[in-house]
């Protein structure tokens, strides 16, 4: 109980890293003996745990290739309000949070959802929080939707090869087992979110339209490819009729020559567009899908999915300075290092580069380079203040259907119960490197290993609290709340869990339950089923708290929320989402089963 507290206070009063906590957590259990070493180690073995690390490489491959991109624009179209945003993002990331792990999609859906924001004009703290939420509801309906629904999983996998089923059969939790009752959950919650919660959440934004003043601009130049996301779609259509942190100066098409800019304007293959930009705004040029930079001089060794962006000053000693880009095109070898994507001098635009423009000391340039350049570089001689743009890689279009298929087969292979998830996870993966959808080093590093240990952590001090005898001290405080009735201990059981879920994230809450809603079940002689379904549903549902729930974490800063928000916002949430899942789980789970 200590322990607990200690932590609990950590997680709410300390900015101390969440899996810095929970690692400290279970080294004190280690230290006092509260469990076996074996036992609080247990979590980094866990089927669960492992299988959520392996979704985190998946879910890359689909964000590399672009097919996220293009899949949310399918659904999306262009969206003109705030209404029409939230309808046409909320009920496809709720049905793709089902399929694939919500923490990596929320991850990957981060820069589409600031890409809107710019485009549109709108706040993005009317849509981060809408965000999360949604991808909760969603997550909760299937096994591979949320990590909780894994843990959960993995525990009672656990528990009936250690117990068995038991008089009141404890079954395996498939694919669909929470389905019935979190679809309809969800959907409903869904429209709530859209009538009321972006509502109630505060206009936050410090964008302006046009250029930003205080930052220094790049003039970039940029060609139109063959690309249905933007060939044949107007400026409107294509998202630049309302530009924020960048400014369209120009539009050329080779054959007529200069065009008028307007917002019915269609772009066509081959039209080059010249943009004032930062440097913030720039590197969701250079990776936007259907453009390339117009200045593809020097053929560079490696592939375009594998180059970076990086800012950088020329130094005197560079030997392009006093020299014009055509002598410099002309020498045949890239004394930038790379290829020129946008110039600056003095903090503002160099316009009009063309072949005829003198690159000078001193002048700021973005420039797309490979890994090599790193270390030829490395002594700063032609350079100075060499800063990486991290973050932005060109999507590998060609093969994101690749991608969707690899996904779309994992799915089906899970829902049929061909392949234990684990498996066709990884199956997924090697397929995404067979087929380059990804490197091994970005398949390795797409893997958040804070949330593997946090999950990790909170499996083993399970044990600790099973071991002890708290979580039975714990049911037995539950079932006396409750009685022995068993709508009343179910109603008990679900309030717990979004008290735990809503303090100590939702995989420790969920293996801190466990125990407790089986006992619990075992005390007033009832199915498991109903108490373990409500737990996995109560553990996931955690709206009030930041930091109860990774997504929460995830878009709290780039939303720039207070933890009132989300109290305000998710309490009537909690509260309509709880009375769903209490009328609606004794019925496809009777407390008779």
């Amino acid at each position: 109980m200590a322990l607990l507290a200690v932590l609990f206070i950590l997680l709410i009063a300390t900015k101390f890293p969440v899996w810095v906590l929970f690692l400290g957590a279970l080294t004190t259990a280690m230290t006092f003996g509260l469990a076996s070493p074996e036992a609080l180690l247990k979590g980094f073995s866990n089927i669960g745990v492992l299988s959520v690390a392996v979704l985190f490489m998946v879910a890359y491959g689909m964000y590399s290739t672009g097919a996220i991109i293009i899949i949310v624009d399918t659904f999306m179209g262009f969206p003109l309000t705030l209404n029409q945003t939230l309808i046409r993002i909320l009920f496809p990331i709720g049905a793709g949070s089902a399929f694939l792990n919500n923490t990596p999609l929320i991850a990957m859906m981060i820069p589409v959802v600031r890409d809107i924001t710019r485009t549109l004009g709108l706040s993005a703290s009317k849509i981060y929080i809408p965000l999360s939420f949604a991808s909760i509801l969603g997550g909760a309906t299937t096994l591979i939707g949320t990590s909780t629904n894994l843990i959960i999983a993995g525990l009672v996998t656990d528990y009936l090869v250690l117990e068995g089923a038991g008089e009141h059969s404890l079954q395996e939790i498939g694919m669909f087992t929470s389905t019935p009752v979190a679809a309809p959950t969800a959907i409903i919650g869904i429209l709530f979110i859209i009538l009321t919660v972006s509502r109630l959440l505060p206009e936050k934004t410090d964008q302006t339209n046009g250029k930003p003043a205080s930052k220094r601009l790049y003039e970039a130049k940029f060609i139109v490819e063959k690309s249905e996301r933007i060939s044949g779609k107007t400026l409107k259509e294509a998202g630049f009729a309302r530009p924020i942190g960048f400014e369209i100066k120009n539009i050329e098409r080779p054959e007529t020559g200069d065009l008028t800019i307007t917002d019915e304007l269609r772009l066509m293959e081959g039209d080059i567009i010249t943009f004032w930009t930062d440097s913030d705004t720039l590197p969701h040029l250079w990776s936007k899908i259907g453009l390339r930079t117009a200045n593809q001089t020097f053929e560079l060794s490696s592939d375009r999915h594998l180059h970076h962006l990086v800012e950088v000053i020329v130094s005197p000693r560079n030997p392009a300075v006093g020299k014009t880009i055509s002598q410099i095109h002309s020498e045949k070898t890239s004394v930038f290092g790379g290829n020129l994507v946008a110039i600056s001098r003095g903090g503002k635009p160099v316009e009009s580069v063309n072949e005829g423009t003198v690159v000078r000391q001193g002048d700021n340039a973005i420039l797309e380079v490979q890994d090599t350049f790193f270390y030829e570089n490395r002594n700063e001689r032609w350079f100075k203040l060499i800063r990486r743009l991290r973050g932005f890689h060109i999507k590998r279009t060609d093969r994101a259907a690749v991608a969707t298929i690899i996904t779309a087969c994992m799915i089906v292979t899970v829902a049929l119960q061909w392949f234990p998830l684990i498996n066709a996870a990884l199956l997924a993966v090697f397929a995404m490197l067979l087929t380059g959808c990804m490197n091994i080093r970005q398949a390795i590093k797409s893997i958040d290993i804070q949330t593997i240990i946090i999950l990790a952590c909170a499996i083993g001090l399970e044990s600790a609290l099973t071991q002890t005898g708290l979580s039975g001290a714990i049911a037995a405080t539950i079932e006396s709340a409750g009685g022995t009735d068993p709508y009343l201990a179910l109603t008990a059981i679900f309030i717990g869990a979004i008290i735990m879920t809503n303090i100590i994230t939702n995989p420790a809450a969920a293996a801190f339950m466990f125990p407790i809603a089986i006992s619990l079940a075992a005390d007033i002689d009832v199915s498991p089923m109903p108490f373990v379904i409500v737990l996995m549903l109560g553990c996931s549902y955690a709206f009030i708290n930041p930091a109860g729930y990774q997504t929460n974490i995830m878009v709290f800063e780039p939303g720039g929320y207070s933890t009132r928000d989300y109290i305000r916002t998710g309490l009537p949430l909690t509260i309509l989402v709880g009375a769903l899942t209490l009328l609606l789980t004794p019925v496809y789970f009777p407390f008779a089963g």
